[in-house]
């Protein structure tokens, strides 16, 4: 029972912020670094959780390790290709040498 609880609390709140967003952007103005901020954070987020999470449970140390690599590679302005390739074989060689 308690996780349909929290389901719902989480899904009620997220509806609240997914209308309070558009229904408050014509009346707060915000500097526009700051909004380039909270848009690059909701990337963040939605990337770490993807890369730290295997379904209900931790994805242990590969993952991150690629996803890692990837954002240094992308920081450091490198072709889409070789980020994806780079982060592929760093997980997959991870793997191979046991680390999960």
């Amino acid at each position: 029972m308690m996780p349909l609880a929290a389901i719902l609390v989480l899904a009620a709140g997220t509806f609240a912020f997914r209308i309070a967003g558009p229904a408050a952007r014509h009346r707060i103005e915000l500097p526009e670094r700051v909004e380039q901020l909270l848009s690059d954070a909701a990337v963040v987020l939605l990337v770490a959780t993807s890369a730290l999470m295997a379904g209900q449970q931790l994805a242990g140390l590969a993952r991150p390790a690629g996803v890692l690599v990837a954002g240094v590679l992308a920081v450091r302005r490198a072709p889409f290709p070789v980020v994806v390739i780079a982060a592929a074989a760093t997980t997959a060689v991870l793997r191979l040498l046991g680390i999960a």
